[in-house]
């Protein structure tokens, strides 16, 4: 299915947003995620179920001053 994740349109075989992230290389990093621009905590993420058109967006924090 094609989704959006940070602005680029990609294609997934993923069903949820923890296979995702899985999928793209953030299996166990602390990032920050939303869904058609609604935050998804952590805990929820794997019941997350994702459809085509979604808009996906992470985020990794940074440090900085």
């Amino acid at each position: 299915m094609k989704i959006t994740v940070n602005g680029e349109t990609r294609e997934t075989a993923s069903k949820t947003l923890g296979a995702l992230l899985l999928e793209l290389g953030h299996g166990d990093a602390r990032v920050a995620t939303a869904v058609n621009e609604a935050f998804v905590p952590a805990a929820a993420r794997d019941g997350l179920h994702l459809a085509a058109g979604d808009r996906v967006e992470i985020v990794t924090p940074r440090q900085g001053g």
